[in-house]
């Protein structure tokens, strides 16, 4: 018995529920040196701005204890060169092509979303973890009205699926998933890093130039499981679940939580084999628990009724 590995996220056929997260996978280039990124349900581009950003100064990257603290700072080459150069060998790849966009502006998110509204991007995934500088560089994220609003204005300006990625750093998540689902959007990924912090105590400085950073990791996943169990009970939309996954059985968690597919970030980085990995466990596991379908894991957990 094969297991059928294919989901649906808001109309758009992936092959299966394993997608390689914005970030650490770039634009599949380097990946593609190791296995074809064609084995994978989608990849998600490195976050991109209307122009380039050169991102933080460095130190912007540091290891913690089961994780990793970045401040990167979206560093890429701008939404023109993507399109002139990234965007056509994403194309030449037999997987879904989702786009990840940043911005300090709604006129910037809505005009970037216009602008990668093009033949070969299946999805949108709108990043409101940004600072809004009209609201004082709150993150859109962190408050339901400035997540609603967005959203509702991109969902004007993005031809395909838009996809709106989550902030955990709220008091609620199930309230800012409720508002930006009413404002149009057509799919959640969450979770978004974690603000977190280290210090040299030798040097009594942080380990990051700017002083925080976002963390990521296997030591998120609880965290991440956590809420995407509390979105798949507050709203219909499809989600698409991120945050510490390392394993095929961490991704078999994460649907049975609630996530349609699951998106591959920090491992990446220790191990570029850890997506097609965890494809073949996925896999593995569906076929060793007569799992006909990894669709049928989708918030099937069976939470204790106390």
């Amino acid at each position: 018995m094969n297991a059928d590995m294919s989901v649906n996220i808001a109309g758009v056929e992936f092959k299966t529920p394993i997608i390689a997260a914005s970030g650490t996978f770039g634009f599949g280039r380097e990946y593609a040196q190791f296995y074809d990124p064609s084995r994978l349900g989608g990849i998600c581009a490195k976050g991109l701005t209307l122009e380039p950003r050169q991102g933080n100064p460095p130190p912007r990257i540091a290891e913690t204890p089961s994780g990793m603290l970045n401040s990167v700072g979206f560093q890429n080459p701008g939404v023109e060169d993507f399109l002139r150069d990234e965007l056509p060998f994403l194309q030449s790849l037999d997987t879904r092509v989702i786009v990840n966009i940043t911005a300090n502006t709604i006129a910037d998110f809505c005009e970037l979303a216009e602008r990668v509204s093009v033949p070969g991007v299946d999805m949108v995934e709108l990043n409101i973890s940004c600072p809004n500088l009209r609201e004082g560089g709150m993150a859109f994220g962190v408050c339901a009205k400035s997540a609603a609003e967005v959203t509702a204005a991109v969902r004007k300006h993005c031809a395909p699926p838009l996809v709106v990625k989550l902030s955990p750093n709220v008091t609620d998540i199930t309230e800012i998933a409720r508002a930006v689902a009413h404002a149009g959007a057509d799919a959640l990924s969450l979770i978004n890093t974690l603000v977190g912090m280290r210090i040299n105590i030798n040097t009594r400085r942080p380990v990051l130039a700017m002083n925080t950073g976002g963390l990521s990791g296997p030591a998120v996943f609880p965290v991440a499981l956590r809420m995407v169990w509390q979105v798949r009970r507050a709203v219909a939309l499809p989600i698409i679940g991120m945050g510490g996954v390392t394993t095929g059985a961490d991704a078999a968690e994460m649907m049975l939580a609630g996530a349609d597919a699951v998106a591959v970030g920090t491992t990446c980085i220790a191990d570029p084999y850890a997506p097609v990995r965890i494809i073949d466990e996925l896999a593995a596991y569906c076929e060793a628990h007569d799992i006909q379908a990894a669709r049928e894991l989708t918030g099937a957990v069976e939470p204790w009724e106390v």
